[in-house]
């Protein structure tokens, strides 16, 4: 007996949903993050409007000063769905919980001089409550945002601060236990070199433009911490006291470089948009350098002692011609 094997091409009747259809054609297939990412926002029938504030509706464009003609243009160049941002962090924790089992196998956080211990309880430990509020004002974007392209990353990231602060919690547990998470919480509500940066922050929590959030957080502090604690202290650290450090932060590290693209992606967006709109991210973005900037100073000091003011601007003038690349001077933040 002879089987004739033959296979047919089926023509799908349409490549995808009519309202991904109405922006990208109707006989272009859509990827998986444009069909979970377009217009999943409502529009229309928002029935009641928020009893906290009647005068705006549910979804608002006039919550941000910023304008943009469709929202929909501050795409995520990671592209990230649900999907694929949950693999890609669970091959990172999958790491990350790696190197936490190696380090704290042969104690070595533990065994560090008790100085830098002492120093990294004070200081590292510490951000775990920055994180928190950089929860916080993710989970704002997410809520006041509009656009699903924007709240759909901004709620990842939301969950990506949350992670973070966990994970800072445990290199303070695996640096003296539990002590030294509490000594960490002190330092934050009680230290003086400490309080610049909690008065700013705590500032930062109550702003109701959602973009001023997302400008100030996500861009600029992230800018001036991540840099300070996770590559000048590393470099630091290495020296003396070998990659201990560097192991306990590398998903800090692969993190922010990560989701920098993202942060780019939207604030140069904006800024092309209009001039205006290039002045109004430009305020933003100075004003809360220059506040973060000086409560992050006692802090550098703490870290690098008398070079401390030399790290914090090396780190610095990396983020002014970064703001500069995406179109935000303080000429223009002036107009």
């Amino acid at each position: 007996m002879q089987i004739d094997i033959r296979t047919d091409s089926i023509k799908p009747v349409r490549q995808t949903f009519a309202h991904i259809a109405r922006r990208l054609g109707a006989d272009k297939p859509a990827t998986r993050y444009q069909e979970a990412m377009f217009d999943l926002q409502p529009e229309t029938s928002f029935h009641y409007r928020p009893l906290w504030q009647p005068q705006y509706e549910l979804y608002d464009r006039r919550r941000t000063a910023v304008v943009m003609a469709d929202w929909y243009a501050l795409k995520d160049p990671r592209q990230f769905y649900y999907g694929t941002w949950v693999n890609t962090r669970a091959r990172q924790q999958e790491s990350m919980e790696r190197n936490l089992e190696f380090i704290e196998q042969r104690a070595l956080l533990a065994s560090l001089p008790d100085d830098v211990r002492e120093l990294l309880a004070s200081t590292v430990v510490v951000l775990r409550h920055a994180e928190w509020a950089a929860n916080m004002n993710n989970a704002s974007i997410t809520a006041y945002g509009y656009g699903s392209a924007i709240t759909e990353a901004s709620m990842f990231h939301t969950m990506d601060r949350l992670a973070l602060a966990q994970y800072l919690t445990r290199i303070g547990l695996l640096i003296g236990g539990k002590p030294a998470v509490d000594a960490a919480k002190a330092a934050w509500l009680q230290d003086p070199a400490w309080q610049p940066t909690r008065h700013a922050v705590e500032d930062l929590l109550v702003r109701q433009d959602w973009f001023e959030l997302f400008v100030a957080q996500n861009l600029v502090f992230d800018a001036l911490v991540y840099p300070l604690f996770y590559q000048k202290l590393d470099t630091q650290l290495a020296t003396r006291h070998g990659p201990s450090y560097a192991l306990a932060t590398d998903f800090m590290q692969a993190w922010y470089a990560e989701t920098t693209r993202w942060v780019d992606a939207v604030v140069k967006t904006a800024a092309q948009e209009s001039s205006a709109n290039a002045a109004v991210l430009s305020r933003f973005a100075f004003e809360w350098l220059d506040r973060f900037a000086g409560a992050l100073a006692p802090i550098a000091g703490r870290l690098f002692g008398e070079d401390g003011g030399d790290v914090l601007a090396a780190v610095s003038a990396p983020l002014e011609k970064r703001l500069a690349t995406l179109g935000l001077t303080r000429e223009g933040a002036a107009s």
